[in-house]
């Protein structure tokens, strides 16, 4: 097990780029296999649950060539879908959250798509049946093994329906959109997801010669075609990761520039840190954040407390939840976080209540924080890191903190941030990586 040692209370100063989309960068991994011309993609991060999916898809027959650190070429042009039958599949796939998304391309190019059950982040309950229950209307045949709990969909023709999906699911939309594509006629998706990273995989797709539109909005029209060609394609930078280094700013008290951000794709999250009293200046395409001695978490017209809580797109994504409680523990004021989409996301709190942090659980979805507002610095401590999200807070916390902290499990860091303790130092910080 991997652990960071973290020598806290270091104000940071600099700058530092964000690094590819996590979450579009699976989408359009998996994309690669819906056609067998050449497909190169660029800003890849170089972050373990993207390097699984890399090594999956070779397994499945994919050529991957890598052009430069984060820049990929892929041809899957000889794919074995006898592959999907092998043990070794099985435990691969199941290693990951992002290899659910090789079913819908499957699906569309051969007829066919097996998954297990996939791995990822312990933060509640994650169920898969938007997925299939579009692929089923679609004209998929599903069969689910609930003893090896491995998924199967098989169909000998895809026909494009209209579809209301029961919950706006971002893997769920990018799923039965890579299907929709090969299907012959027009799907028509409602209550699809519409995150930045939704909107790149349909610009790529478009680029390979789908015909998507009513990109960005929440119902999205699929006029089938009978193949895809190749494509160059961009990966955005991580939004996630953006929002972690403007709180990790403030809880520091750092003065850091974060470079080419793509501001506009940010949706409300640099407004969403505003009220917790972060000042932040757009310059171009970069954020600066000057250093804060202090800041005040804002209170609703009537004066009540403030409420952060997710939603989906364009609402505040639940990845950045865990960010904005720990931020909170050094403001000036309350705030009620509330997890409104995963019921395991919040339990990570007793550590940081452990640091002296004054929080309260009021159940698996809401936590208020009342904030120190400087008074007090939170105290070192040894902790594990739980999920991906959680596990920067955790980081965050330990850099703001008196004296030096320990956290172990740093794998599941790992799995989303590319070298986060290599690029922090170069700001100064101080972080040990250690066995």
């Amino acid at each position: 097990m991997g652990v960071f040692t973290v020598e806290g209370g270091k104000a940071l100063k600099g700058e530092i780029t964000p690094q590819g989309a996590k979450n579009e960068a699976l989408q359009v991994i998996c994309a690669v296999l819906l056609t067998s011309q050449e497909v190169i993609i660029n800003n890849i991060p170089d972050i373990e649950d993207v390097r699984k999916l890399i090594d999956l898809i070779i397994s499945l027959g994919v050529k991957v060539n890598r052009i430069n650190k984060n820049s990929y070429s892929f041809t899957a042009d000889k794919v074995n879908i006898e592959y999907l039958h092998s043990q070794e599949y099985k435990e691969k796939g199941a290693k990951l959250r992002g290899s659910i998304m090789v079913v819908g391309p499957l699906l569309a190019r051969f007829g066919k798509g097996y998954i297990p059950r996939p791995g990822g982040d312990k933060i509640g309950r994650r169920r898969l049946d938007t997925h299939f229950v579009g692929m089923q209307k679609l004209g998929a045949k599903f069969i689910y093994d609930s003893n090896s709990q491995f998924y199967k969909v098989e169909a000998s023709d895809l026909k494009g329906c209209y579809m209301l999906l029961d919950e706006a699911s971002v893997t769920g939309t990018a799923n039965i959109l890579m299907t929709a594509v090969l299907a012959e006629g027009r799907t028509t998706i409602y209550n699809a997801a519409c995150e930045p990273y939704l909107q790149q995989l349909c610009k790529m797709l478009n680029s390979m010669g789908a015909k998507i539109s009513g990109i960005g909005s929440n119902l999205l029209y699929v006029d089938g075609v009978s193949e895809l060609s190749g494509c160059t394609h961009t990966v955005l930078p991580d939004m996630i990761e953006i929002g972690s280094f403007i709180g990790l700013a403030a809880m520091t008290k750092s003065e850091i520039t974060i470079k080419n951000v793509s501001y506009d794709d940010l949706g409300i999250i640099p407004d969403s840190f505003k009220r917790l009293g972060i000042k932040l200046e757009r310059r171009g395409d970069d954020i600066f954040i000057p250093k804060h001695e202090h800041y005040q978490i804002e209170s609703f017209i009537d004066g009540s407390i403030m409420t952060i809580a997710d939603a989906p797109w364009p609402g505040l994504t639940p990845d950045l939840l865990s960010i904005f409680l720990v931020v909170a523990t050094q403001a000036k004021g309350s705030v009620l976080i509330h997890q409104k989409m995963f019921e395991s996301r919040l339990f990570f709190v007793d550590k940081l209540i452990d640091m002296g942090a004054q929080i309260i659980l009021c159940d698996p979805h809401r936590a208020t924080v009342i904030g120190h507002n400087r008074s007090m610095n939170l105290k070192s401590t040894t902790m594990v890191s739980p999920d991906i999200r959680a596990g920067v807070a955790l980081l965050i916390a330990a850099m703001s903190a008196e004296g030096t902290s320990t956290i172990y499990n740093i794998e599941q860091i790992d799995r989303g941030y590319e070298s986060i303790d290599e690029r922090l130092n170069l700001l100064g910080a101080n972080i040990k990586r250690g066995e």
